[in-house]
This record gives structure tokens, sequence and C-alpha cells, in this order.
């Protein structure tokens, strides 16, 4: 099943992926021919901590190349701009109880960062804002109760 992903985060993640199989791979190689220097393996902690970190770099390039492979990258700047709250845009709402606003881009999965401004796709935000338009109210099922925003801005960035 494809995975909506910015191109942004398609970026990062090709990145890290580089970073990891050029960068620390051979770190971590280097870091266990040092540790089975030292002798017996069986009680070599450092050994053993390099191993570790070995199976853990595995696992992630794994996991970072089965994320390509499922991604479906969206280029927003490549869709026709609208007032319509779609993936990869930048919503600004208003809080209609605290005339609160708030902004919100809506990315992929491994892309949300809360404190940076971005939110998941599969957030409940996020699903109640897809397909609305400025100008609709939307309401949001919290932990602490039902919120009402308002759409006031959509920007296609």
């Amino acid at each position: 099943m494809p995975v909506p992903m910015t191109v942004e985060g398609e970026g990062r993640l090709r990145e890290e992926l580089a970073h990891r199989k050029s960068v620390l791979r051979q770190e971590i190689t280097q870091s266990i021919a040092e540790a089975r220097e030292h002798g017996d393996l069986k009680e070599n902690a450092e050994y053993h901590a390099a191993r570790e970190q070995q199976s853990f770099n595995e696992g992630r390039i794994q996991e970072i190349e089965g994320k390509l492979a499922d991604a479906q990258v969206i280029d927003i700047g490549k869709i026709p701009a609208g007032d319509k709250v779609i993936f990869g845009v930048t919503v600004s709402l208003l809080d209609v109880d605290t005339d609160q606003r708030i902004t919100y881009k809506i990315v992929g999965e491994d892309e949300a960062d809360l404190k940076a401004g971005k939110i998941s796709v599969m957030s409940p935000i996020a699903r109640a804002l897809i397909g609305k338009s400025v100008g609709d109210a939307v309401s949001v099922q919290t932990p602490g109760g039902d919120k009402e925003y308002e759409i006031d801005d959509v920007k296609h960035v």
C-alpha cells in the first residue's frame, strides 16, 4: 500500500540512508575490528556494544529502504493551488473557542513533528481537515473533548 510522503520527507530519508550506508557502516566496522583486537570476545563489552550498534544500523537501513519503496512522493508544488485542504498544504486554523490561530503542514507519518508544525495525514486533525475548504468549520475529537476550528487559509508551500 503506497504511503504518502512529501518531496522534503523523501529527501531527508535518502540523506539518512546514504549516511548510514557510507559513514556509519564504516565507523561501526572499524569499532568491531578494534574491539576484536582486545582479545576474548565473550567478555568484551566494546565488541558486544559495537555489534548491537551494527544490528540497529542495519535494521534502520532496511526500514528506510522499505519506506522509500512504498512511498508515494507528492510534490505539492505541481498541484494547482486552491483553497481546499489536501496532503502537503499548510493550513491556518482559528480555534473558535479561544480565537487562537494555529498553523499545520499536513505531511506523511514519518515526517510528522508537532513542534515544527507538521502533523501526520493520519492524525485526527488532518483527517478532519482533508477535503474541506477555506471558511469551513471543522469539529475534531480530542482527548479533552470536541474542538471547533475554522479554516482560515490554505497555502501550497
